[in-house]
């Protein structure tokens, strides 16, 4: 979209940073076509750049690196999350990019700025009470089939901590086109996890029993079907299916927050480095390739210990509202196996 020739040889101003703020929200409403919502944001985002501009005595032309970057860390110590900044530049920057490609800029001050990192989120768990409700829940149905299935799903995903990719992919019996299979006798669910790496993980005795259940349940769906988990028409479950039915499964069975697949994997993560201590043998149950990305769960566990101490102990009210500090040190690493149960 041209500006008006008025807009491109008038003065650096307000009212000349007016005209490019509305020029730039017709052209991302017209032509790029934009939703209501999305326009909105861009307008609060360019309203918040014009203000900063007007305090700084520069028009949004003449706005520097040093501008932007100023601005970012007063936004920062302000108290902002770095997603939210991140919105914010994005919109900045494609503001800038349009100044640009008009030919009214040189150079683009939000080029190379980039929002504060964010700390990563702890994963979301279910406690040990929480977990076992859920597994233990069972429903009336009309179809026993159904619920067999759903139970072992649910037992499945908590007792081995399965990625839900991991689960849809398992077959019936092992053949050379499975991608993961349940050996039933040794008490083993052999699984093709993320970049085609196969691990091995303990199935414990209640899934089994929940798997035996299915098993008998499943003959009166099944077709030609290898998979070991399908729809009352023999077809392979999808993800999006488990996903719906385990959030409809938690719902009934009375917990507060609806439940995913992955949350029961956190789960599964959680509560056996709670009773074990042994952060390199859940790596492995979870088929991690980095000590890294398993280590998240040592904040979990100390959260956990956090909150017994500030319940249980009479000196804990000098902690009141104040955040757990973590542990000094490196998690403790014991034997790189866990004992074998079913």
């Amino acid at each position: 979209m041209n500006l008006p020739e008025r807009s491109l040889a008038g003065p650096t101003g307000t009212g000349d940073d007016a005209t490019l703020v509305q020029a730039y929200l017709s052209h991302v409403r017209v032509e790029k076509r934009l939703a209501d919502r999305t326009v909105i944001l861009y307008t609060l985002d360019l309203e918040r750049l014009t203000a900063h501009a007007r305090e700084a005595g520069v028009g949004l032309k003449a706005v520097q690196n040093a501008h932007i970057r100023r601005w970012i860390a007063q936004m920062h110590g302000a108290g902002r999350s770095a997603r939210g900044i991140a919105l914010i530049l994005s919109g900045w920057r494609g503001f800038y990019v349009w100044l640009g490609r008009q030919g009214l800029i040189d150079h683009n001050p939000v080029q190379d700025v980039r929002a504060p990192k964010a700390g990563k989120p702890l994963p979301k768990a279910l406690g040990v009470d929480d977990a076992v409700q859920l597994v233990s829940h069972h429903e009336a149905s009309d179809d026993p089939a159904l619920e067999a299935r759903d139970a072992c799903i649910t037992e499945l995903l908590y007792g081995c901590g399965l990625r839900i990719g991991e689960l849809v992919g398992l077959d019936v019996a092992a053949s050379g086109s499975a991608r993961g299979w349940i050996d039933a006798q040794d008490g083993e669910a052999h699984v093709l996890g993320k970049g085609s790496k196969r691990r091995s993980v303990p199935v414990g005795r209640q899934a089994l029993a929940a798997l035996a259940v299915w098993l008998a349940q499943r003959a009166t769906w099944a077709g030609e079907e290898p998979a070991l988990f399908i729809g009352s028409r023999g077809q392979r479950l999808t993800p999006q299916h488990i996903r719906v039915r385990l959030k409809r499964r938690s719902l009934q069975a009375g917990l507060a927050t609806p439940v995913h697949p992955h949350m029961l994997r956190h789960s599964f993560a959680s509560h056996v480095l709670q009773s074990s201590g042994d952060l390199r043998a859940v790596q492995e149950l979870l088929g991690h390739a980095s000590i890294s990305t398993t280590q998240v769960y040592t904040r979990l566990d100390f959260q956990h210990l956090a909150q017994v101490y500030d319940a249980a102990h009479p000196r804990a009210g000098s902690r009141a509202g104040q955040a757990p500090e973590p542990l000094e040190g490196p998690p403790v690493m014991q034997t790189p196996r866990p004992p074998r149960s079913r």
